[in-house]
């Protein structure tokens, strides 16, 4: 009896429970559409500099990364391969040797970062095959380099023309080689997408007079989430020889970002939440008051006010379910759509973007949690603001209530 007139009730004015269901479903689909922005387009950036390059953790010698000379370099031991080896949580080991180099093509000279790495397993961490724009991968042991598409661009060089590093190498003995480019890679970091060279491992170790010796280790892990974890963990295992860093460490500026734009997001999280609850309570405050005489009537024929305030309690239930449901059903294709074909910014804003290191992508996240929790944000919105009229109902009078 109480389930048939509590689905009645809300019948018996379509509109009004339409306007309510709808206030709530646009709650919920303006508030998943803000979070998973925000969570979409700082993983897009995560991913941009962290796993473009840097990798989740990063093993130095101790004080590499305070002074990041070849001097602070290491030798590469087996029982530091094995013991990374062993985790079950560590994907990829990628070994580096990196280092701030002149590239010269006839009257034109740039400074750039040189990276020697393993090319299969650079490949493994950070996909770089799959940004080639012109010309193909190299193999270990080439002779051969891949030049980001910005510094190419600022040397005026393409594939196969040939450019000469200069540099400093181990100990200070003077590094010079002349490399053919053997691709053109481009990189989403606009900072290294002006400035960086790939060369194999062995061919950058003999360029830097630094036979078997690295410096840094870049580790690809199985969940990002465990990052700190797994950085505890090794500080405790490898010994005080090393330092280990995570991305956060690495790159503090981005993990600082993330931060500040967390709380800004919760700043504007609650004033969505606030219009959002003056809306809901608005349609809550005219609902009460239009059903003002029904109220007293069916307390003066003898319905008990816990009777009515449970058919209220079940109608605000029924039409906050509706409306959440809803809004995730409007928001839910827009965010798979949004997260598949990302705004793209360009001209003037795109630039103002690259010019922070940003790429102008605004992709969204698809995660069910985003969908839960902002739905039992507002869920717990419209209930709290469903309490006032039950207490109407317990303070009414209702001789009062059919005066007109």
């Amino acid at each position: 009896m109480i389930l048939k007139l509590i689905w009645r009730n809300l019948w018996r004015n379509s509109r009004r429970t339409l306007i309510t269901v709808a206030s709530i479903a646009f709650a919920v689909l303006f508030a998943v559409l803000m979070k998973s922005f925000q969570d979409g387009v700082f993983n897009n950036l995560i991913k941009n500099v962290v796993g473009y390059y840097s990798g989740y953790i990063q093993i130095h010698q101790n004080g590499y990364w305070d002074e990041q000379v070849l001097d602070n370099s290491f030798a590469l031991k087996n029982s530091l391969t094995t013991q990374l080896q062993q985790n079950p949580q560590i994907q990829e080991i990628v070994p580096r040797l990196e280092t701030f180099v002149l590239a010269s093509k006839g009257n034109t000279t740039k400074g750039c970062m040189l990276v020697g790495t393993d090319a299969v397993k650079e490949n493994n961490l950070t996909q770089l095959k799959n940004k080639i724009i012109s010309g193909s991968y190299f193999e270990n042991n080439e002779e051969a380099v891949l030049l980001a598409e910005g510094l190419a661009k600022r040397l005026d060089v393409t594939v196969n023309d040939t450019i000469v590093l200069f540099g400093q190498g181990f100990h200070g003995v003077m590094a010079a080689g002349k490399y053919k480019i053997k691709g053109i890679v481009h990189l989403a970091s606009p900072a290294m997408n002006d400035a960086f060279v790939y060369l194999p491992l062995a061919v950058t170790q003999y360029f830097l007079s630094a036979e078997n010796r690295l410096t840094s280790i870049s580790l690809g892990i199985d969940n990002p989430d465990n990052t700190d974890a797994i950085t505890q963990n090794l500080k405790a295992s490898i010994g005080q020889q090393y330092e280990v860093m995570s991305w956060e460490e690495l790159i503090p500026e981005i993990s600082n970002h993330i931060k500040a734009d967390a709380i800004s997001f919760y700043i504007f999280s609650g004033i969505l939440y606030l219009i959002i609850g003056f809306g809901l309570f608005g349609t809550v405050l005219m609902m009460t008051a239009e059903r003002k005489y029904e109220f007293g009537m069916l307390i003066a024929i003898g319905m008990k006010k816990s009777k009515l305030e449970l058919v209220l309690i079940g109608e605000i239930l029924l039409i906050t379910f509706f409306g959440v449901l809803l809004g995730i059903f409007l928001s839910m294709p827009l965010v798979i759509y949004l997260k598949e074909r990302p705004i793209r910014f360009g001209g003037e804003t795109a630039k103002a973007y690259e010019q922070f290191g940003f790429e102008p992508l605004f992709p969204t996240n698809f995660d069910p949690n985003i969908f839960i929790n902002q739905s039992l944000i507002v869920l717990a919105m419209a209930l709290i603001i469903g309490l006032y009229p039950l207490w109407h109902v317990k303070v009414l009078n209702p001789v009062k209530a059919m005066k007109k």
